[in-house]
């Protein structure tokens, strides 16, 4: 039976139910991350295409990715708010489980877009639990726990890539049968040790309007200094949507990489990505504040970007990689900023809201540079490249960077 929200769980609980929020959101990044190093031989398989096209095809399958969380994250937040975090978080899981046995089945490229789409939806449980250590967490604290969030999205980067790499050996639909048995235990393990966290006292109609992603951008407005930094949030993601987007087609065209190669490549990714996150995200927030940790951020990501159009061989990647990892303070860095500009009890709000503009901005960024990818690949290109899209990435964090120092001028002067 499980406590209600009121009685406020014993802390034991309370850390038992940390544990499987991290774990469902380490969950929600392998469902993102496993697909990566497959796709192009899963989808030159089942639609026959070329490199160039099936990196056109895998940028729309992100985007379909991308529109259902734009969609998904404010309704799922807005329930939260209303409904409590338990029964949404428990039902985004499930349906994940369900959504890696449709991969494993999907006979056509139109399943593998639907199951895309179910993925994306589900993956919006990241908001509700980012609600959740919200309610669980003071405001002081809230840098330290959203960067141990993002510790365990670097974690499933990890794993993700590195199962699907290995597993794909096998085929490219071994790896979703072995994640779908993997969700459906961390469903069982849920049911048992996550309390609900939001109480009554703090919970709220639901509104259509507050659920409209769009209409999240309207509410906003209401609080002050967190339009701009949402906006800087949606450059953010924008830009460095380049990975998810050209990563394994770049790779393949590049250095001839295997599925195998590729998942190692994004694992070692995974694991620089958890140690800045995880473990220097609290140190270097006490150093220097998260202001300064957040533009440390932008510019190592606005250097690495343009360095992948660069680099010639397998070791300079990896030194790129070494030079990428405080990106992995940008994110939990504006969370934790936006967080605090906003009342307790619209915590749900802020992370479908944030959830909203990241996918978005996802949605058009891998379109994006899918599209420019396909278009310097193309056999009649004067001079075919697969380096372009690092270019533009760079470029444009940098201005992310600029938006972000202008947005909190005031505050730092």
């Amino acid at each position: 039976m499980t406590e209600s929200a009121t009685e406020h769980p014993p802390k034991a609980r309370i850390n038992r139910a940390v544990i499987f929020i991290l774990i469902t959101v380490f969950l929600d990044m392998v469902g993102f991350g496993i697909i990566i190093p497959v796709l192009p031989a899963l989808i030159g398989a089942v639609g026959h295409v070329t490199l160039g096209e099936a990196a056109v095809i895998g940028g729309w399958m992100a985007a379909g990715y991308s529109l259902a969380q734009f969609l998904s994250g404010p309704f799922l937040g807005n329930l939260s708010d209303r409904y409590g975090r338990r029964p949404l978080l428990l039902l985004a899981i499930f349906g994940l489980g369900v959504d890696f046995l449709l991969h494993a089945l999907a006979p056509t490229l139109g399943w593998l877009f639907l199951g895309r789409i179910l993925a994306g939806f589900c993956g919006a449980s990241w908001v509700i639990a980012n609600a959740f250590i919200a309610d669980i967490t003071p405001p002081e604290e809230r840098g330290r726990a959203f960067g141990l969030m993002g510790a365990a999205f670097g974690l499933g980067f990890v794993i993700g890539p590195a199962l699907g790499g290995l597993l794909g050996e096998f085929g490219p639909r071994v790896p979703f049968y072995v994640a779908a048995v993997v969700s459906g235990l961390n469903l069982i393990y849920g049911l048992f040790v996550l309390p609900e966290t939001l109480a009554p006292e703090n919970r709220r109609r639901f509104d259509w309007r507050r659920a409209n992603p769009f209409g999240a951008f309207k509410v906003f407005r209401s609080y002050p200094g967190v339009l701009p930094l949402c906006a800087v949030m949606a450059m953010f993601f924008f830009f460095s949507s380049v990975y998810p987007a050209i990563w394994p087609f770049w790779g393949k065209a590049n250095f001839g990489w295997s599925e195998a190669m590729v998942g190692l490549t994004l694992a070692v990714f995974g694991v620089v990505m958890a140690v800045f996150q995880g473990l220097l995200t609290g140190p270097a927030v006490k150093l220097w504040g998260e202001f300064r940790v957040a533009v440390i951020g932008l510019l190592c990501a606005a250097i690495a970007a343009t360095g992948y159009g660069f680099v010639g061989s397998l070791s300079m990647v990896v030194v790129l990689m070494l030079v990428h990892g405080p990106e992995g303070f940008v994110h939990p860095m504006l969370t934790a900023i936006l967080s605090s500009r906003v009342p307790e009890n619209a915590q749900g709000e802020l992370q479908g809201g944030i959830s909203a503009i990241t996918n978005l901005a996802m949605l058009a960024g891998t379109v994006f540079f899918a599209q420019i990818f396909g278009w310097f690949m193309r056999p009649e290109a004067a001079n075919p490249t697969p380096d372009v899209p690092y270019f533009v990435a760079g470029a444009g964090l940098v201005l992310t960077l600029l938006a972000m120092i202008r947005a909190t001028r005031k505050e730092q002067s």
